[in-house]
């Protein structure tokens, strides 16, 4: 395999959150398509849980906690977007309210229907898709709401190119259809889907990066690995920007009912 054609999953974790703890973002996405997103949910009150799953260094957790009582916990793997997560809540006074937490989407640390939101913006790809709909489930309050974004087919039939990028990066990639049944499937009300932007992939995601790219070569001169990762990053760019008419991100918000 080239270097330019390697998937995010194939290189350091520490290298990979190092690369993105100098953005804001470290998916696509943006504060007007979480607040769409969150306008599909009516029963947060101050009494609420929400977990916000592959939280990262928690952008859209501070847009969540500026417009949504609760309490909410932002749970990722990498201890550096999790310490990044904290200091940004507590610098916005939402540390009362907001905590991050190091831990494993596959092990999460709540309780069978504790929760009454789980969040989880570009993320829940680490664990499946259906896996994630199916295992999170049980820590939801019946009524509770799921809403996350993920990779979509927006075709049936799409470029060789882009096609083969996908199976091998993901291929769990499916066309709104099918993901919408996989949420009823797994005993969802499906409530609302809706493609984001693509401000949300060139302005809140891509732009960022380029200051991000330069502050990590600058740091690892040389450095056969960290050139590798910006490879790819620039690679993913490229690919969005030249076949974003057959994929992109949707949002999927659903609620739990009574199976």
């Amino acid at each position: 395999m080239s270097n330019e054609n390697k998937t995010i999953h194939e290189f350091d974790f520490n290298l990979i959150c190092e690369y993105f703890l100098n953005t804001e973002r470290q998916g696509p996405g943006s504060p007007e398509v979480t607040l769409k997103a969150l306008s599909f949910i009516d029963n947060l009150t101050d009494r609420s849980l929400i977990a916000d799953l592959g939280c990262g260094t928690g952008g859209q957790t501070v847009t969540l906690a500026q417009h949504a009582p609760g309490h909410i916990t932002g749970l990722d793997f990498f201890p550096g977007f999790i310490d990044r997560f904290n200091d940004n809540a507590r610098k916005l006074n939402l540390q009362d309210r907001v905590e991050g937490i190091v831990g494993s989407m596959d092990n999460l640390p709540f309780g069978e229907g504790e929760l009454d939101l789980i969040w989880s913006e570009g993320a829940i790809y680490n664990i499946g898709f259906e896996r994630g709909l199916n295992e999170w489930r049980k820590y939801l309050k019946t009524g509770g709401y799921i809403a996350v974004s993920e990779s979509t087919w927006f075709t049936e039939e799409r470029p060789a190119e882009i096609h083969d990028f996908w199976m091998e990066a993901y291929p769990e990639i499916d066309t709104i259809p099918n993901q919408v049944a996989l949420i009823q499937k797994a005993g969802y009300l499906p409530v609302a889907s809706f493609v984001l932007p693509e401000t949300c992939w060139t302005e809140h995601y891509f732009a960022p990066l380029v200051k991000a790219r330069e502050k990590f070569l600058a740091k690892y001169p040389g450095n056969k690995t960290a050139e590798e990762l910006v490879a790819m990053s620039h690679h993913e760019e490229e690919l969005y920007r030249k076949h974003k008419g057959f994929y992109g991100y949707v949002f999927y918000i659903a609620k739990k009912i009574t199976l």
